[in-house]
């Protein structure tokens, strides 16, 4: 079956979240790292981490998944859609040595 990608947006509960979290966010959100890095070495994520926009700070990744579902399922999963709320977008994704 052909992977699917999608991008993942992190939305932050608050603008400021990046430069203020509180000491139970900032465990979270390393709960949050060390899931998505764990997804990354079982070939699922492809790249990961917050984008600095001038706007507000807001996480992006893009993963490769088999369905729409598994895409629920990392969402739900991810200890950071405790405090904050994703957004997801099917991608076209050129990734190496898949799209010649």
């Amino acid at each position: 079956m052909d992977k699917k990608h999608f991008a993942l947006k992190l939305i932050p509960c608050r603008s400021t979240f990046a430069q203020d979290m509180t000491v139970e966010e900032r465990a979270i959100m390393m709960q949050h790292v060390a899931y998505f890095k764990d997804l990354m070495d079982r070939g699922m994520v492809i790249v990961y981490g917050p984008v600095m926009d001038p706007k507000g700070v807001y996480g992006l990744g893009v993963i490769e998944v088999d369905d729409e579902a598994q895409v629920l399922a990392i969402i739900t999963n991810d200890p950071a859609s405790k405090i904050n709320t994703y957004e997801y977008y099917p991608m076209r994704a050129v990734v190496p040595g898949v799209n010649k």
